[in-house]
């Protein structure tokens, strides 16, 4: 079996092709068959008024692709600068792993790959964001 599997718990929903779909009762498995298909799992979304911070700001981008609201020719230098903004303030290894990761799903095309690396930032960024004086 090839393509992209997802596993669903009770009652997730997820967007596919711009059809939100919800699993029953009990946890199931989807094979996505069709490639480049738009796919976003709706628990992992972030609704446009929770983009307030330069993490989240990258990560709707790419959420945009996948949701299929954006071209990904068209996001692909906004997501590209925007990683590159978030290298110069984030400039710890473990961040520019992530930001390496993310540079690399955008430029191979997979937004799926980029938006993972950049929510693994989100954490970091709050504690950044609680440090700072008020």
């Amino acid at each position: 079996m090839s393509g992209l599997v997802l596993k669903l718990g009770p009652k997730e929903r997820v967007l596919i092709n711009g059809a939100v779909i919800e699993n029953g009762d009990k946890r199931s498995r989807l094979a996505i068959m069709t490639p480049n298909a738009h796919i976003l799992r709706l628990r992992d979304a972030i609704h446009p008024g929770e983009v307030n911070t330069p993490v989240r700001r990258v990560c709707y981008i790419a959420q945009l692709v996948l949701s299929g609201d954006v071209e990904p020719e068209q996001a692909k230098l906004q997501l590209l600068r925007g990683i590159e903004q978030l290298s110069q303030v984030l400039v710890d290894y473990d961040s520019r792993i992530q930001l390496s990761a993310a540079t690399a799903a955008v430029l191979e095309g997979q937004h799926y790959n980029a938006l993972k690396a950049l929510r693994s930032l989100l954490p970091r960024e709050e504690r950044l964001m609680a440090a700072q004086p008020a």
